[in-house]
């Protein structure tokens, strides 16, 4: 079999392929040349034609992990192309004065919990050894209790968050806040 006879059969295969796992179209196309040149530069190593289509996909599987190899090593954003540069602190001093009147709002063992632990800094062992509470029942509490804080702040804001959690915008709820 020649080299353009394997190019033709199997090309079509390949590009699909290649269209499943890099998404963008003009780094596929050329992908897809960097692979027919491995193919033709080393054709002759392949032992049989019908070991020619695994060959071939193999080699198309390094090149996309090289692709994103190289994808991730060079890449560095520049400022201008993150939606946010930095942390908006008008954002979190508007929303750190409403912390204290929530945590308040919340029922006096939750209210107080929080109050040690997220605000005066009091590591959670400590907590638990100093009011007497199995560790774990008071991390299961703590968690309660930041639920019920978040609840609090849904009822008064719409919020926006980062894939880790963190608030990245928000806009008050007309009026419906009267805790701060």
């Amino acid at each position: 079999m020649e080299n353009s006879q394997i190019w033709l059969n199997y090309r079509s295969n390949l590009k699909a392929f290649l269209h499943s796992k890099v998404s963008n179209p003009s780094d596929v196309d050329d992908l897809l040349q960097e692979i027919l040149i491995k193919a033709y530069t080393n054709l002759h190593q392949v032992s049989s034609t019908s070991n020619v289509k695994s060959w071939l996909f193999q080699i198309t599987n390094n090149t996309i992990m090289d692709y994103y190899r190289f994808k991730n090593k060079s890449k560095s954003l520049q400022s201008e192309e993150l939606w946010y540069s930095e942390d908006d602190p008008d954002l979190q001093q508007s929303l750190s004065d409403c912390v204290l009147p929530l945590i308040n709002a919340l029922p006096a063992s939750s209210a107080e919990l929080l109050s040690k632990i997220d605000i005066q800094g009091m590591s959670q062992k400590e907590y638990a050894k100093e009011h007497r509470i199995d560790y774990s029942t008071l991390k299961s509490r703590v968690q309660k209790s930041r639920i019920l804080l978040r609840n609090l702040f849904e009822e008064c804001c719409v919020m926006s968050f980062d894939k880790n959690g963190g608030v990245i915008d928000y806009s008050s709820k007309s009026n419906s806040c009267t805790k701060c």
